[in-house]
C-alpha cells in the first residue's frame, strides 16, 4: 500500500507544484510578487478541501449500511479511476506544452487585469490533483485487505513531500527533469494500479448486489498459496504483498473483476503508448516549448 500510494502522491503532487511553480515564477519574472501572498493563500486553501474530503471518505460511511457502504466504495473506485485516467492521458500528450501553456494562461489572466485570476489558476490545480489524490488513495486503502491506514498514509506524506521538493528545486533553478520521461513512467504505473481499482470497485457492486456474478471465481489459485508446494509461495510472502498492495492482485476474482480488469488494460494501455509517443511516429513539439 505504501508504493501504490507514494506513486499517486508523487505524481500528482509533482503535476500541482509545477503549476503553482511556474505561475510564481512568471509573477517574478514580470515583477509582480505582490500577487505571490494571494498565491500561497489560495495553495493552502486548495489543499484543505481534499484533506476534509478524505476525512469525510474515510470515517463517514460508517454510519451507513453495509450494503451503502459496498454501493458507494464501488461507485467512488470508479470515479477515482475515470478521474485519474483521464489526467494520465491528457498528461501524456500535453507534457511537452504545459509549462508554456500555463505561462500564456497567467498571461492572460494578468492583461485582462484580474489578479485573483491568476490566484485560480493555481487554487484550482491543487484541488483537482488534490481531489485525484484523495478519491485514489482511499480506494486502494479500501481495496487491501488490511483496511489499514498507517502504510497508506506514510506513501502519501512522503509521496507530496518529495513532490514539493522537487517543484521547489525546478522553480529555484536548481534541478531539471524530463517532464515527459517522468509522466510516462507514473502513468504507466498507475494504468496497472488503475485496472485493480477497476476490478476491485466492480467487486464492491457486486457483493453489494448492484451488478451480478458475486462468489463466483472465474478461477481460484489461494490452494496453491498456502505455502504447501514451496515456503515462499503463500499470500503471506512479501512478492504477494506487493502485488497486492501495488496492483490489487486477487487469487480469486469473479468473471466480471477479470474482465473489467483486462479491457481497463487492453483499451488504456495501448491508448497511453500512442498518445505519449512510446510506440507509433513520434509528433515533435515546436521549438522552445517545455
Amino acid at each position: 500500500m505504501f508504493l501504490a500510494n507514494f506513486l499517486i502522491a508523487l505524481r500528482e503532487g509533482v503535476e500541482a507544484a509545477l503549476i503553482v511553480g511556474v505561475v510564481a515564477a512568471y509573477l517574478v519574472k514580470v515583477g509582480r510578487k505582490n500577487l505571490l501572498p494571494k498565491v500561497w493563500l489560495g495553495v493552502v486553501i486548495a489543499a484543505a478541501i481534499p484533506l476534509s474530503l478524505g476525512a469525510i471518505m474515510t470515517w463517514g460511511p460508517y454510519t451507513l449500511s453495509f450494503q451503502a457502504q459496498e454501493i458507494l466504495g464501488g461507485t467512488l473506485s470508479l470515479v477515482a479511476v475515470a478521474m485519474v485516467t483521464w489526467m494520465i492521458l491528457w498528461m501524456s500528450s500535453n507534457s511537452r506544452q504545459f509549462a508554456r501553456k500555463l505561462r500564456e494562461d497567467t498571461a492572460a489572466q494578468l492583461a485582462s487585469g484580474s489578479d485573483w485570476g491568476v490566484v485560480w489558476i493555481a487554487f484550482i490545480a491543487v484541488v483537482r490533483e488534490g481531489i485525484e489524490t484523495a478519491l485514489f488513495v482511499w480506494a486502494t486503502i479500501k481495496s487491501s485487505a488490511e483496511n489499514a491506514i498507517a502504510a497508506p498514509a506514510l506513501g502519501v506524506v512522503t509521496g507530496l513531500l518529495v513532490a514539493v521538493v522537487i517543484g521547489w528545486l525546478i522553480y529555484t533553478g536548481a534541478a531539471r527533469i524530463n517532464l515527459s520521461i517522468f509522466f510516462n513512467i507514473t502513468g504507466l504505473l498507475l494504468i496497472f494500479v488503475a485496472a485493480g481499482i477497476v476490478s476491485y470497485g466492480i467487486g464492491d457492486l457486486q457483493e453489494a448486489s448492484v451488478i451480478p456474478g458475486w462468489g463466483t471465481h472465474i478461477y481460484d489459485i489461494t490452494a496453491y498459496l498456502d505455502g504447501s508446494l514451496y515456503s515462499w509461495l503463500t499470500t503471506s510472502s512479501w512478492w504477494w504483498t506487493l502485488l497486492e498492495a501495488m496492483f490489487n492482485a486477487n487469487a480469486s476474482p469473479t468473471h466480471l473483476q477479470l474482465i473489467g480488469w483486462v479491457l481497463y488494460i487492453v483499451i488504456i494501455l495501448p491508448l497511453f503508448l500512442v498518445r505519449s509517443g512510446m510506440v507509433g511516429p513520434k509528433y515533435p513539439t515546436s521549438k522552445g516549448e517545455q
